[in-house]
């Protein structure tokens, strides 16, 4: 049997990243999916012993779908798709702006789940295949800021009950994975982060290390298909009027 592989979007830079190396040390063949980050993608290939580059701008689904079908294709034992990349700009819940709707959309839902349904749909996977859609702890914290944001990413929860339930294979997985605040994000200063991040039940900073933990804990197949982890140091448990960029700014305990 060939090592299983993993293509990540977004894989080139941040979490999306760290994910690659982590699954790349376990031995598995990483994909690493890019937009415009062609020399950090390749910069990160060519650290790890099997691994690959592809380029594809998620605004355009049938490119994507396209991607996905040329990867299924040609890849022996691909066992897991993670959709990891996705675009956050501002907007409130006052003002929706139909631009930044649009793309969030686009970009965190649509896209991610015609990607989900193509792999599922083709993919060659030994024990099976997996789909890890990387939602937001604010699917269970909601606040007003980032409105298209956070309402691309309640899109993409509600698919993966459903591409659970109507998975082809018995032995096909579908799962979420819900970041809290990770890394700086937005307009956010690094000196900001050590409050900002710590606005949780537990006090403490979650490390982009254990999203990838989770990521890889997930594509082993051992929870019940249709689940969602939180990996947020108990931050959607609270119900926060803002996003911690701001609380953090006003001095919001």
């Amino acid at each position: 049997m060939s090592r299983p592989a993993v293509l990540v979007t977004g894989g080139a830079t941040r979490i999306g990243a760290e994910i690659v190396r982590h699954f790349a040390a376990e031995g598995w063949h990483t994909i690493i999916h890019y937009k415009s980050s062609s020399d950090d993608a390749q910069g990160l290939a060519d650290t790890l012993t099997s691994a690959e580059i592809v380029q594809c701008d998620l605004n355009d689904g049938n490119a994507a779908v396209k991607m996905i079908s040329e990867l299924a294709s040609r890849t022996e034992n691909w066992s897991c798709l993670i959709n990891s990349a996705s675009v956050f700009e501002y907007d409130d819940v006052t003002r929706l702006d139909p631009a930044t709707n649009q793309q969030a959309m686009q970009v965190n839902a649509v896209t991610p789940a015609r990607m989900a349904q193509a792999y599922l749909g083709s993919a060659m996977a030994a024990k099976g295949a997996c789909v890890i859609n990387v939602t937001d702890m604010k699917i269970e914290n909601s606040n007003p800021d980032f409105f298209s944001y956070t309402m691309s990413k309640h899109a993409l929860h509600s698919t993966i009950a459903m591409l659970a339930k109507g998975a082809r294979n018995e032995r096909d997985r579908v799962y979420g994975l819900a970041p809290g605040a990770i890394l700086a994000s937005f307009d956010q200063q690094e000196e900001e982060l050590d409050v900002s991040h710590r606005l949780n039940l537990l006090k403490r900073k979650t490390g982009a290390d254990e999203i990838a933990e989770a990521a890889l804990f997930l594509a082993q197949g051992h929870l019940r298909s249709g689940s969602t982890l939180y990996i947020d140091s108990g931050q959607h448990l609270l119900d926060q009027d803002r996003d911690v960029i701001y609380l953090a700014r006003e001095g919001v305990d």
